[in-house]
């Protein structure tokens, strides 16, 4: 399935901010990702050789991609710096709405902590996923990507191959590591990466954790956790709980209601 994609590139915003403010540099590097995959590497007799896992992927998120009309859900979002002699951190709430045409759209519901990792980093992170799920440019697809089978193992009581993959240009928006591809329904489960181009000088190192969770028929963000650490010392943090998934419009909730109690009357 082609998830929808979520990214985080605030280059731009990073060569303004004086160095002192470097708290939030490394929200450049903060990637959520979408499904899909290429290999040349050779795998068992017994399962289907690299070639047709990747084909069969690509279908499958084709498929999923056109079934999510619409989907919400209420995400947490936490932001740490520690280093400099200083240490600040953000929490905010965001209900996210995803409509099938029409991309992402975010409403915050509620925010603390430091208001420079408010305005710089969580609302810039905001910004460039709503703007990627209109216009993706960095989906995990042979266009972008090479891949190299690994193995075949078990996650979370599932059976899944791995494969590492390494982008074929620079972008900030791509990443080198491996992914994990369920062996049933051909979607990414998980992904463990660095950023492919590094988005500014002051960060030194990225490290993304991000995990998947079926919802459903369809294979969603479940947690993201990417720390970075600073070239002149410290470190930061960024983990993402996407909460629970709905996936029928409140428009779609309130005719259901009507029809239920219509039928209550009716006995």
């Amino acid at each position: 399935m082609r998830l929808i994609s979520s990214f985080s590139a605030v280059s731009k915003a990073i060569a303004r901010w004086p160095l002192s403010e470097c708290a939030s540099l490394f929200c450049g590097a903060v990637l959520a990702f979408a499904a899909g995959t290429q290999s040349a590497a050779q795998s068992s007799p017994t399962e289907p050789p690299p070639a047709e896992i990747v084909r069969r992927m690509v279908q499958q998120n084709q498929l999923r991609a056109e079934r999510l009309k619409y989907c919400s859900s209420l995400r947490h979002y936490h932001v740490e710096f520690h280093g400099l002699g200083r240490s600040m951190s953000a929490d905010m709430h965001v209900k996210a709405i995803y409509t099938l045409g029409s991309g992402k759209t975010f409403q915050v519901i509620d925010e603390s902590g430091s208001h420079f990792l408010l305005d710089h980093v969580l609302k810039k992170l905001l910004e460039t996923e709503q703007g990627d799920s209109r216009q993706p440019k960095a989906a995990l697809t042979p266009s972008n990507y090479d891949f190299e089978f690994q193995t075949k193992t078990s996650d979370n009581g599932r059976a899944v191959y791995v494969f590492a993959v390494r982008p074929k240009a620079k972008n900030k928006l791509l990443y080198r590591g491996r992914i994990w591809v369920d062996s049933e329904d051909y979607a990414v489960t998980r992904v463990e990466a660095q950023p492919a181009e590094n988005p500014s000088f002051w960060i030194k190192k990225t490290d993304i954790h991000h995990i998947y969770a079926k919802s459903g028929e369809f294979w969603l963000p479940e947690t993201n956790r990417s720390e970075s650490k600073i070239r002149l010392g410290g470190h930061a943090l960024l983990t993402i709980d996407y909460g629970r998934y709905q996936f029928v419009e409140p428009h779609e909730m309130t005719s259901m209601s009507v029809t239920d109690r219509r039928v209550t009357d009716r006995r």
